[in-house]
């Protein structure tokens, strides 16, 4: 289940959804999903759909990695992205080969010491890691050209706002704890935030504080 027509099956699917990137259809191509869920589910790694990965988080579904990697890609001239909720490393993995510098950040501590490892297995390593609260962003290496977030808070949070470089860009769902989120793209201008509706999503809360 982890064969090679399995993964271009994956990708085939993510064309047909729209998905028109071919560095990040690559990327979803080669990284091993499977090595970020349990062994139980590594049957269902390139599926694309969201997986339990423990502690009450899940791997985020292939299309919506690919979206959110895409809608931060698009025009994309920086190089320093903040991830806020690293979670198994997925997502990170997509996105390291496709921008100079990562800043991630995860509440769960064990969840970051396995993550981290892993990431250093697959021979990532422009990657930084801290554990903290995403709701307060990591404003010491600001501000960065783009943001991502995978979970969700009710509204956006003003920190993660103030992080944004001059045309910088976040891609964060924002709604509901329980239910569906718009995923947005806000981008900063001079003296204002544009933003624009990239679809449906469903995303775990953003929990404020960390364990």
């Amino acid at each position: 289940m982890t064969s090679a027509r399995t993964r271009d099956r994956l990708v085939q699917r993510l064309r047909d959804q729209g998905i028109r990137n071919e560095a990040v259809l690559e990327q979803i191509r080669s990284v091993p999903r499977h090595l970020f869920v349990d062994e139980a589910l590594a049957s269902r790694a390139y599926e694309d759909t969201a997986l339990p990965i423990g502690l009450g988080q899940t791997i985020s579904q292939p299309y919506v990695v690919a979206r959110m990697t895409e809608a931060l890609l698009e025009g994309f001239t920086g190089e320093k992205v903040l991830e806020v909720g690293t979670g198994c490393g997925y997502q990170t993995a997509v996105l390291s080969p496709l921008v100079k510098k990562i800043y991630t950040i995860e509440r769960i501590p064990e969840l970051l010491r396995k993550t981290r490892q892993r990431l250093r297995e697959l021979d990532i390593y422009n990657v930084q890691f801290k554990p903290g609260d995403g709701w307060e962003g990591w404003a010491k290496y600001g501000p960065y050209d783009g943001i991502i977030v995978t979970a969700a808070p009710e509204e956006v949070p003003e920190k993660l706002l103030s992080q944004l470089a001059p045309g910088g860009r976040l891609i964060i769902p924002v709604g509901p704890r329980d239910g569906v989120q718009t995923l947005a793209r806000i981008t900063r201008r001079d003296d204002h935030f544009e933003q624009e509706s990239l679809g449906l999503v469903s995303f775990v809360p953003l929990v404020k504080g960390q364990t």
